[in-house]
């Protein structure tokens, strides 16, 4: 056999075991992943549907209610950092399932509400419980995918958040009529039928979740192997460039500015999805019609943000793949403030949803592509809690202006102004694509 036959034979057998290696990766986190997500962003979230019978019920004004769902963001806040430390020190399986089992009871505890004081200390304590389960997941997944299949894979498990609207959505409208049942509200049966699975899946998460590649005997000897050697290469090339300490990444100035950047995001985020069922419901719609209407912005962000983080690996750019959807949220916010007609605002509304999403499967590529080990899990943490903050200001932005004003619309239009801010750090910022595909070639 001559030495070009040789050489190709042992390239289709190297192209052989990445595609044999990422394939079994991604069918056995993946899916299991997105389902641990998805009971996350829902109990986080579906405080947007109760409130349509609970606000009433007890009382809460447009601005108890903001309180009540911004101030899960201040527990979270407090927590994130030391929680995603936490994770990068016991391993995934045990400090994820911690996480998932605490929230899930936290939430349905929700049911408990009777006032002002229950309805803000759960929800604080919620945040508590759930801090660190996103940025923990974000660095698990750099474990196991290298830079060129980062974007598509961050982006197939965040699909988790508009897929737990298009179907909790409905799910959530249709368990408001349980209302009478066993002697509880339909908003009670929502907390409690909608945190048990939480509690469930936290338990198989000990068993099924493997810390690293290396202990994974899912993965054969050469799997094992070509995975380690691409892993090291990058952390290498990232070590070459920007090797920080854990306090040197918290303090760096291009973290902060990410930070800065991600809280543009989340508060048009979290402004929408705490607002949109009730925004809906104004329309003239039951509360099981403002489900299934609610989830169609989510329904087509979904699908945009598969093909936008496949095209963002592809094309090895990032920049752009951000901050133009950034961008588009900026702009369908502010219209949306100005329309009346309920079709076209939720024709403006979807598209608000779309660049969400897009942003959504790509922005975590960002902090990724230089960072690694402890420095990693301690600046992404940072990230997602000072972004997170805007969970908090969205939320609680509209709430002050519908109170004040008796509209939504002039707080989507004060909305509007974060992810426009976020835009221009995103281009001032740039990205450093070399150290991120050192060694690459471009993904298929």
């Amino acid at each position: 056999m001559s030495l070009s036959a040789t050489a190709a034979a042992a390239s289709a057998r190297a192209s052989d075991i990445e595609t044999s290696t990422i394939r079994a990766i991604s069918w056995r986190l993946i899916p299991f992943l997105v389902l641990a997500y998805f009971f996350s962003y829902l109990d986080r979230v579906n405080l947007g549907f109760a409130a349509l019978t609970m606000n009433a019920e007890l009382k809460f004004t447009p601005l108890i209610f903001a309180w009540g769902a911004g101030i899960f963001f201040i527990g979270y806040f407090i927590f994130e950092v030391p929680s995603n430390l936490a994770l990068e020190r016991f391993g995934a399986s045990r400090w994820i399932a911690r996480i998932m089992v605490t929230w899930g009871i936290i939430s349905a505890l929700m049911a408990t509400v009777s006032g002002v004081w229950s309805f803000y200390i759960l929800r604080f304590l919620l945040g508590v419980a759930e801090a660190g389960f996103f940025p923990g997941i974000i660095l698990y997944l750099t474990y196991w995918y290298p830079a060129q299949y980062r974007a598509r894979f961050l982006a197939a498990f965040a699909i988790a958040v508009p897929v737990s609207t298009v179907i909790g959505a409905p799910i959530s409208g249709l368990l408001l009529g349980l209302d009478g049942v066993m002697g509880l509200r339909g908003w009670q049966w929502l907390f409690i039928l909608e945190g048990i699975p939480s509690v469930l899946l936290g338990i198989v998460t000990w068993f099924y979740l493997t810390d690293k590649p290396e202990h994974a005997s899912w993965l054969s000897a050469e799997q094992k192997a070509w995975l380690a050697s691409k892993l090291e290469a990058e952390t290498a090339a990232k070590q070459a460039t920007h090797q920080m300490t854990l306090g040197q990444a918290l303090s760096s100035p291009k973290v902060i500015m990410l930070s800065l950047i991600y809280f543009g995001f989340v508060g048009a985020l979290y402004g929408m999805q705490f607002w949109l069922p009730q925004i809906v419901k104004a329309f003239g719609l039951t509360n099981a019609q403002t489900g299934f209407v609610t989830a169609i912005p989510y329904l087509f962000g979904t699908i945009a943000m598969i093909l936008w983080a496949r095209h963002s690996d592809t094309t090895r750019e990032r920049v752009y793949h951000v901050g133009l959807p950034m961008f588009l949220i900026s702009i369908a916010l502010a219209l949306s403030s100005y329309i009346t007609d309920p079709t076209v605002t939720m024709v403006v509304l979807t598209f608000a949803a779309i660049g969400v999403f897009c942003v959504f499967g790509v922005f975590w590529t960002l902090p990724t592509a230089w960072l690694s080990g402890t420095a990693a899990a301690g600046a992404i943490a940072l990230i997602n809690s000072i972004g997170n903050l805007a969970g908090f200001g969205g939320p609680y932005l509209i709430g002050w202006i519908k109170d004040s004003t008796g509209s939504t619309a002039n707080g989507l239009l004060a909305l509007a102004v974060l992810p426009l801010i976020a835009t221009v750090l995103v281009f001032a910022g740039g990205h450093e694509s070399k150290v991120e595909f050192a060694g690459e070639a471009p993904a298929e």
